[in-house]
């Protein structure tokens, strides 16, 4: 830390500080808490950012602040605004600091403002100024906000009043001793494998020690977000172990009980196999939804005004939140029925706490479409195309298809797609070549859906029903086949493709685009690998060929995407995002 004394000299300091550090700039007379300070100037998710009297550049933002202070240090000197008065900075923020955040903002470069809520950051110009703000400052424990502070707002009933009273103590225990968010993240890994392997012996006392360990993973899962959120210990890579491990934490945990069950004489894999797509095409509903909802233009619906009037009375918010079985909510149930029923009660349960969950937010969403008005914008369009997943076949047919107009055209034709796809699969004998034909019409109207831009009010359906076509027709297929251990095969194959299609997500929500076209035509799209599928079903008329072909195409598919993505997330373009705690 050096002192300036003056604007000119900061300028010189600041340069000569090697170009690969993050820089800050803090006027003297500062007052106010520290977490205040660590707030503006220690998260690594923004290129510049600044609370009263302080700012802060990160490398890329250090070119700028230093045009931006040479450019200031005059107007400053002289008392002179440094931009239009009417952005210029507030009264209390017309400090060095502030002018140059202002500055940067008109040059371009973004710049952060940590809400600080009960927080104290301030610079004051006289004795009782200050008197007044070392008042204010130790009214209020720096630590208690920012223990409140590590908890994710809007979580869950369960989270909320079961663990995170408890888990953010645990986080800033992990703090304190130097543990890191991703180590936390794999704690929470390590024990829900060991807990899929309690249950997978297929015994009352592992399924018990499953259970509990189940909630255990959980309670770590809650931690690792406080504790990054604790020390603002944001990371891409955290990002994109926090993004995915829940989902391989689950899955594995539903193939444990599977296996557990088989052991006790009931084979449940095709329940665990619902259970997982059942999942799956619920979070990609509300995925497809938020993208292409949240940047829409004239964005207004009475649903959405009712829902807001329902939020604002306390006892509906977590009626409204417990609906949905959130992962907090969901791990608690299979935990505790884990351990005192069996296998096949759990996945009856979970199939049918997710339809009613489904069900109740799909008709929300499908409320708020039909009554909302607004305009979708290209982003929109290009996030839910990408969410479709279409690969060589669909685009082939959608390059040479006229687009088909009218409103709900393009869900209608998905829908009809997806119908005739499982329908096909589950109505048609075995192995019929009819299947194949089935599957020939789905690329058609695959590709005929995918022909325009998706902005109309209800396209945000038309991945969701790609998913629920791709996802049912493996399972039907392997369910159908009575060869051996082809459903754990499919159950595998359904996991690797839905890896890709949370990476997919995960990645637009950074902003930085979907995976690339190559890997999304080398893994076929969903058209093509259901179609494969069809044609395997078809094909391979000896029993244990097919279980052999799925599990191949299960390793396949997941070998690429996974190396791809591991390249990306472990690559400097990938975002560091993390979701937000209560404020502070």
């Amino acid at each position: 830390m050096q002192t300036a004394a003056d604007a000119g000299d900061a300028a010189a300091l600041l340069a000569a500080v090697p170009a690969g550090r993050r820089v800050a700039l803090v006027d003297p007379r500062f007052v106010g808490h520290v977490h205040a300070l660590r707030l503006g100037l220690t998260d690594p998710r923004f290129a510049a950012a600044t609370v009263p009297g302080a700012l802060t550049a990160q490398p890329e933002a250090r070119g700028a602040l230093l045009r931006a202070l040479r450019r200031t240090t005059a107007a400053v000197g002289a008392g002179a605004p440094v931009v239009a008065p009417d952005t210029d900075p507030a009264p209390e923020d017309r400090t060095v600091p502030g002018r140059i955040a202002v500055a940067l903002e008109a040059e371009g470069t973004a710049v952060k403002r940590p809400e600080l809520g009960s927080l104290t950051a301030t610079v004051p110009t006289d004795a009782g100024a200050r008197a007044t703000a070392e008042s204010a400052r130790d009214e209020v424990d720096d630590e208690a906000v920012r223990l409140r502070s590590a908890v994710k707002a809007h979580d869950g009933f369960f989270t909320t009043f079961a663990i995170s009273p408890y888990s953010r103590y645990i986080a800033r225990w992990c703090a304190r001793r130097g543990l890191t968010p991703n180590q936390v993240t794999t704690a929470s890994l390590i024990t829900a494998l060991v807990a899929a392997g309690a249950a997978a012996t297929g015994t009352r006392g592992g399924y018990v020690a499953a259970g509990i360990l189940l909630l255990v993973s959980f309670v770590l899962d809650c931690t690792d977000g406080q504790l990054a959120r604790y020390s603002l210990q944001y990371s891409t890579m955290g990002a994109w172990l926090d993004a995915t491990f829940d989902r391989a934490k689950e899955y594995a945990y539903y193939a444990g009980l599977a296996i557990g069950a088989v052991r006790g004489g009931d084979d449940v894999w095709v329940l665990a196999l619902g259970a997982m797509v059942l999942q799956a095409c619920r979070h990609v509903v509300d995925f497809s939804f938020n993208e292409a909802n949240h940047d829409a233009v004239a964005n207004t619906s009475p649903t959405a005004a009712l829902s807001d009037k329902l939020d604002s009375v306390g006892w509906t918010v977590w009626a409204r939140r417990m609906i949905v079985l959130p992962i907090g909510e969901r791990w608690a149930m299979i935990a505790v029925l884990t351990a005192l029923t069996t296998p096949r009660i759990v996945f009856y349960a979970l199939l049918i706490g997710c339809s009613l969950a489904a069900c109740y937010t799909t008709a929300g969403r499908l409320l708020r479409s039909l009554t909302r008005r607004a305009s979708r914008t290209d982003r929109a369009a290009q996030a839910l195309a990408d969410l479709a997943d279409s690969g060589t076949l669909a685009q082939g047919v959608a390059a040479v298809a006229p687009g088909l107009r009218g409103a709900f055209t393009a869900p209608a034709v998905a829908l009809l797609g997806t119908l005739v796809m499982i329908g096909g699969a589950l109505f048609l004998p075995y192995g019929s070549p009819l299947t194949v034909a089935a599957a020939v019409v789905y690329v058609v109207l695959s590709g005929l859906a995918v022909a325009r831009p998706l902005k109309g009010a209800l396209d945000w359906l038309v991945p969701p029903f790609f998913r629920a076509a791709e996802y049912v027709t493996i399972l039907v297929l392997a369910a159908r086949s009575d060869a051996p251990h082809a459903v754990p095969a499919a159950f595998g194959l359904v996991s690797a493709v839905a890896y890709h299609h949370y990476d997919t997500v995960y990645r637009i929500r950074g902003g930085t685009g979907a995976p690339p076209r190559w890997l999304v035509r080398t893994i076929g799209g969903h058209e093509g690998r259901t179609t494969l599928v069809a044609v395997l079903a078809a094909v391979l008329t000896h029993a244990s060929d097919f279980t052999t072909a799925l599990a191949a195409l299960a390793v396949a598919v997941a070998l690429v995407v996974l190396v791809e993505s591991i390249r990306f997330w472990v690559s400097s373009s990938a975002p560091a995002v993390h979701d937000e705690g209560e404020l502070a």
